[in-house]
């Protein structure tokens, strides 16, 4: 007697205020075996209730909703005992609200002009632990980050990443940038394994959760600029 084993669907909520954009991808899930909706919520505070009412893995966030916003919401979720990951789904002109949902937690980031596919491959990537930047909204980040004044740092240390090598320094600034381990790897002439082992390094040694607070920090610590 043959063995099979299934794998329980990726559960995803869908928050959006956006009917249409809700719509377009419910259709897209609907045809994907590997995932399925769990919700849809139109603001916030339904996000964070359909995540505890479903057990969602998943939640594909916008950020400017009515009420409860994408940032709060993401900040409720990821602090919150359901374990569940947040993708932001963002515009460009959405660059200070993305910044704001780095520091929520959210372990995705991508822009609505996006291939469909993509996007679902982005949240299979997040379900399964990783973090994903979009590398136009990463170098969008950079640039809104630098350009900003520094008053608000004034009173605040800047943060340094101590004890890591010259060529973890160099790694670090690459992810910053928004590369891949296949093109840090390139990059640096190392395979892409060894870039993985370094990134795994850089997460142990800086507490860091995922690749996307390596992003935060390499803005943090002034390795990576606009230029």
């Amino acid at each position: 007697m043959s063995e099979t084993t299934t794998e329980r669907p990726v559960r995803v909520v869908l928050a959006d205020d956006q009917p249409l954009v809700r719509t377009a991808l419910r259709m897209v899930i609907a045809d994907t075996p590997d995932l399925l909706v769990a919700g849809e919520a139109a603001n916030g505070a339904e996000a964070v209730r359909l995540v505890e009412e479903t057990g969602a893995d998943v939640v594909v966030m916008d950020l400017r909703m009515p009420g409860t916003d994408g940032i709060e919401a993401t900040r409720l979720i990821t602090e919150g005992p359901s374990g569940a990951r947040v993708v932001v789904l963002t515009t460009f002109d959405d660059d200070d609200h993305v910044y704001g949902a780095l520091h929520a937690g959210a372990s995705g980031f991508l822009v609505k002009d996006m291939a469909l596919d993509d996007i679902l491959a982005a949240v299979r990537v997040v379900a399964s632990g990783d973090a994903l930047i979009a590398p136009s909204v990463t170098r969008r980040l950079i640039k809104e980050f630098t350009d900003r004044p520094r008053t608000a740092s004034a009173t605040a240390p800047r943060r340094r990443a101590e004890g890591i090598t010259d060529r973890e320094r160099e790694v670090l600034t690459l992810v910053g940038r928004g590369l891949s381990n296949t093109e840090v790897a390139a990059e640096l002439h190392i395979s892409v394994a060894t870039a993985k082992t370094y990134v795994t390094r850089l997460l142990a040694k800086l507490a860091a959760r995922d690749r996307v607070q390596l992003v935060i920090i390499a803005y943090e610590t002034g390795l990576v600029s606009a230029a």
